[in-house]
């Protein structure tokens, strides 16, 4: 859910701006509007210091930056001149250049040792490739035209690469060696982050009374608003507080609980909502853990998840800070992964040490359907497609009567009550709860109704010839949209059968090679399901990953109308 806010304005002296601004980092839970023009001149110098400091502190950390790549693009030339240097080895420069000396190189198979008949020829060297030799003096109407002279002696060559290897070597110790100064270059970026912050908020301020008043905006939690204006009555300013509206676009404080928290990233990667909007987290915990699970589908890669999660427990950066979402991921993919049946690509509905009572729980296996056979996991997971669809269309209907009113929200619900009700008349329908006829009838009903608010009043106020013409565009794009996004869940079921055929693959490889001799087949055999496993574990969770998603960020949130375009809270501290 979204935390209320509160709308902070405050009215000072224009003296009193920076200690006012001070004591507001200080509390560190406004945060004040910054300012969207553009940046002066002090800004950009505190930008550029910032963004040459992490530059170098990524060098520093990955052990190289554009002196060193330009460093060891010059030793791969010179190593190259070592080579072409090589044929012709050590020679004398200056003798050389008393006589008239050509150089020629050819093919092994084109050399023809008769040459030297007609011309002062001396072979240099050959290998299986080349033959590299010199003709002195005269070379017309020799057959090959001659190559330049060698650029470097090889000795030069050589010790050309030699002096470039040394520079590389020392500059990796004057790298290593600063790294050291790491933790004060990322203290000294937070110092200049927290300098600009302040700065943006300086210039935002308005200023009134000739100059001599200045005005800042601000917003906080309202959950905190007694113990802020506590703090704001002991200071020599004038402010106003109220509720924040959605017209103040206040920044936006995601407030769940500590199951769906761990989601609040995948969120943030689309976009936080709006302050009047709904805060998509609790579905997208729900259904991201449900469908990474089922892309997944192997009980035994959730048990890796779970200790990989563990294992990065305590560790710093990088994946550590989410190894409760991965252990979480893994124990959902260990309970989904038993139901469909497998356990590192080892099919457990066939084995004979598994218990009935668990082999009656597992989704495996076809339904008949007349003369059709279909997966019961495919058909499980578009039934779990169309369910998030319609609860997504649901929810647009709720709050599209939330913010707009019932009277401009009729085509919502108009095509909320068609493809909701519908599923759900059909679905009691098949079951036999209710008659054919009566399915019939209540079908007709509800599509009379949903046509009325999605052809006649899907605008009220509106020409109806209007309305009935953008009922029919919004039917094509309906009809157009909606299967292939019900299909678009069928990956779920694609993604996991995948994960378990190439690790039920990968174990009968193993299987084939360990053979009958236990004395040291048993090295290869284990071996390949290392390798294999851990191949096949890593494509299941880059799959798992995206695929979950985009099944969450196109399909629910385009048929529920999220837009995501919230601003995130940052408060001046």
């Amino acid at each position: 859910m979204i935390t209320p806010m509160s709308h902070y304005t405050f009215l000072l002296l224009t003296s009193d701006k920076d200690a006012f601004l001070e004591r507001i980092k200080q509390l560190g839970v406004v945060d004040i509007v910054r300012s969207s023009k553009n940046a002066d001149e002090q800004s950009r110098n505190i930008i550029r210091e910032i963004e040459e400091l992490d530059s170098r502190v990524k060098c520093l950390q990955k052990g190289s930056d554009p002196h060193l790549e330009g460093l060891l693009k010059e030793r791969d030339e010179a190593a190259k001149e070592v080579e072409k240097a090589r044929p012709w080895g050590d020679f004398d420069r200056e003798a050389l250049r008393q006589f008239d000396i050509k150089f020629f190189c050819v093919s092994a198979k084109k050399f023809n040792p008769e040459w030297k008949n007609s011309w002062a020829l001396e072979e240099i060297s050959a290998d299986r490739q080349n033959c590299y030799f010199v003709i002195v003096g005269d070379a017309s109407g020799f057959p090959l035209k001659s190559i330049p002279e060698p650029q470097y002696t090889l000795s030069e060559a050589e010790e050309k690469l030699s002096k470039i290897q040394q520079s590389i070597e020392e500059y990796r110790k004057v790298l290593e060696d600063g790294k050291k100064d790491i933790p004060a270059m990322q203290e000294r970026i937070k110092t200049l982050c927290s300098t600009l912050d302040l700065h943006t908020c300086r210039l935002s301020s308005d200023e009134a009374a000739e100059g001599s008043i200045t005005i800042f905006t601000g917003f906080a939690p309202s959950k905190g608003d007694k113990e802020l204006c506590k703090e704001l009555d002991a200071m020599s300013i004038y402010y106003e507080k109220r509720k924040a509206t959605a017209e103040d676009n206040p920044p936006i404080v995601l407030k769940n609980n500590s199951f769906v928290k761990m989601f609040e990233p995948l969120t943030s990667m689309y976009g936080l909502p709006v302050y009047n909007e709904f805060d998509p987290t609790a579905f997208l915990s729900i259904f991201f853990l449900l469908f990474f699970a089922m892309c997944m589908g192997d009980a035994g890669y959730g048990l890796l998840l779970i200790a990989i999660g563990f294992a990065l427990k305590g560790r710093e950066g990088g994946l550590a800070k989410m190894w409760k979402l991965i252990a979480t991921l893994g124990a959902g993919t260990v309970v989904v992964g038993l139901f469909m049946g497998c356990f590192f690509g080892i099919d457990l509905s066939v084995q004979s040490w598994v218990p009935e009572w668990m082999k009656k729980c597992m989704i495996t296996g076809d339904l008949q359907f007349g003369a059709s056979t279909y997966s019961k996991q495919m058909i499980l997971s578009l039934g779990i497609g169309v369910f998030h669809i319609c609860l997504a269309m649901i929810t647009k209907a709720v709050w599209a009567v939330k913010q707009s009113g019932l009277k401009n929200s009729l085509s919502s619900l108009g095509w909320t009550l068609l493809i909701v009700g519908g599923v759900l008349v059909l679905s009691i329908g098949l079951l036999g709860v209710i008659s054919e006829s009566a399915m019939k009838w209540t079908l007709i009903a509800i599509a009379g109704v949903s046509a009325l608010g999605i052809y006649i009043f899907n605008k009220w106020g509106r020409n109806p010839l209007v309305n009935i013409g953008s009922g029919l565009w919004d039917t094509y794009n309906m009809a157009s949209g909606l299967m292939g996004d019900v299909l678009s869940y069928i990956r779920l079921y694609a993604l996991g059968l995948s994960g378990g055929m190439l690790g039920q693959t990968f174990n009968l490889i193993a299987d084939m090679v360990k053979g009958s001799d236990p004395t040291w087949q048993w090295l290869p055999y284990l071996l390949i399901l290392l390798v294999g496993h851990t191949l096949n574990l890593a494509l299941c969770c880059l799959g798992a990953f995206v695929h979950p998603l985009r099944l969450n960020f196109v399909e629910f949130f385009k048929n529920s109308a999220y837009q995501g375009q919230g601003v995130e809270y940052k408060p001046l501290k």
